[in-house]
């Protein structure tokens, strides 16, 4: 659940958690235009004042409804938020659920007080995070390395002979931890370089050609399919919040 990009939204911030290949974010309530959120592969633990909620694996860019609230997120790795949820994360794909419809009612209502009391909420759903990772089964180094090896732009196939996988137990595999097929997630992870590249300055044509496009039209149709606007405008919003 990528907010926004690397041009800070208005009260958007972020860093690096304790909890293994996560990121804490946080949004203060603003009269700016919502954040897009974009596909990323990624899962969030969020709180908003008094609710706790989880945003399942986008397939497509996401805005958010609602009235200007503080937010306060932590964005799980590709592949690791199932088995902190205890469920898979197809029942979740371009959802956003109570945390209450997963978990007993009792355990969210206290959880969620603790979160509404702290003086730092970010933090304190980072720990609820931390504790919950530690009692859940350790992420699958497999899809660990598949992850990494989509992330560099390695092919499906290819990734997949080198792990051992077949297809289908492959796909199985994926669709529990990302929701979605290794297809669907080498895009979504494609795109993400993409818009890195784009948003350093990088032409589009070589931003298409170093992200693993075929050529720049094959990039414009990607992300437009994936966000719903082309990049040049997705880029222009970045950099106006509009």
């Amino acid at each position: 659940m990528a907010v926004e990009g690397a041009f800070p939204s208005p009260g958007y911030a972020e860093r690096a958690s304790r909890l293994t290949g996560a990121v804490v974010w946080t949004r203060a309530p603003s009269d700016a235009t919502g954040p897009l959120v974009l596909p990323d592969g990624c899962m969030d633990l969020l709180w908003t004042e008094g609710t706790l909620l989880v945003a399942g694996p986008d397939t497509r860019a996401f805005r958010p409804g609602g009235s200007p609230a503080r937010w306060a997120g932590v964005r799980f790795r590709p592949g690791t938020a199932p088995a902190f949820l205890g469920v898979p994360a197809y029942e979740l794909r371009d959802r956003r659920v109570e945390l209450a419809d997963l978990w007993p009612a009792a355990e969210v209502r206290r959880l969620t007080a603790r979160v509404d009391a702290a003086a730092d909420p970010a933090r304190a759903l980072e720990e609820i995070a931390l504790d919950g990772a530690a009692r859940s089964a350790a992420p699958d180094p497999l899809l660990g390395a598949l992850v990494e090896a989509l992330e560099a732009g390695r092919p499906v196939a290819a990734t997949a002979d080198a792990l051992g996988l077949g297809a289908r137990r492959l796909h199985r595999r994926s669709l529990a931890a990302f929701g979605y097929g290794p297809k669907t997630l080498a895009r979504v992870l494609r795109l993400q370089r993409a818009l890195a590249l784009a948003r350093s300055g990088v032409p589009f044509a070589e931003t298409a050609a170093r992200a693993g496009f075929a050529d720049q039209a094959h990039l414009s149709r990607d992300v437009r399919r994936l966000t719903g606007m082309p990049l040049g405008a997705l880029l222009a919003r970045d950099e106006t919040g509009r």
